[in-house]
């Protein structure tokens, strides 16, 4: 687990002191997802969280030092997609406390990150590539913390964790993948398939945590902060 600093953040014209994030114990939290998608949703519901959703615009490319470094690269991508979000709130002369979320999934494969493919012929690139294979997911969360009781009294602080899970695909034929690929699918998902959906057919079995494969580990995000379900669960 890492704290890391935002420069982004100071240039916002705020007033912040960076912190650990530790989260006190107050129970009217604003809870706000900072993804769009509607898997990280859903896992989030089903575990009976109250929350907002806002997104804001990302720049998703890897610098070659990231690129080579697929753990701190989804690290990277999910504290700009919160990041990003926290600044919009700033930017509103927020006050409360907030626990924005982000979050990003990785697949990894010898090293090489699998990210949304860009077209059909991409996609199916990737899937040949994952055939018979074993391949990894990677889930980064950044949790970060906003207090600012006032607008010219702010405290920020964040913290970022990956977890990891494994999945072995089946053989693939030329035909099974054009099938799956005909579903639709595959051009908004890292790798190119979803397991929770009839991607589920291209896999032999996985090893870890299944919500981690879809893109969120809830699990892990309520251990390491269970102030989300006493302050935000529904009851």
């Amino acid at each position: 687990m890492s704290d890391r600093t935002d420069e982004a953040l100071n240039e916002a014209g705020h007033k912040s002191a960076p912190e650990e994030a530790s989260v006190p114990s107050f129970a009217d939290f604003d809870i706000i997802l900072a993804s769009g998608s509607p898997r990280r949703r859903q896992l989030l519901q089903d575990a009976g969280v109250r929350f907002e959703v806002r997104t804001a615009d990302v720049d998703e490319s890897l610098e070659p030092d990231l690129q080579a470094n697929p753990e701190e690269a989804v690290k990277k991508l999910a504290e700009r997609k919160a990041g990003a979000v926290v600044q919009e709130v700033l930017a509103e002369d927020y006050t409360g406390l907030a626990l924005i979320l982000g979050a990003d999934t990785m697949v990894v494969l010898d090293g090489e990150i699998f990210g949304k493919p860009h077209s059909r012929s991409e996609a199916k690139g990737m899937l040949r590539k994952l055939s018979g294979r074993t391949h990894e997911v990677m889930t980064s969360v950044s949790v970060w913390a906003v207090m600012a009781p006032e607008i010219e009294k702010l405290s920020l602080g964040f913290r970022t964790f990956v977890e990891k899970s494994q999945v072995v695909f089946k053989d693939l034929s030329d035909a099974e993948i054009d099938a799956y690929l005909d579903e639709g699918e595959s051009y908004d998902k890292a790798g190119a398939y979803a397991i929770q959906g009839k991607g589920a057919v291209l896999v032999d079995r996985y090893e870890g945590d299944y919500d981690t494969i879809v893109g969120l580990p809830v699990k892990r995000l309520l251990e390491e902060y269970p102030e989300l379900c006493r302050s935000a669960c529904a009851r």
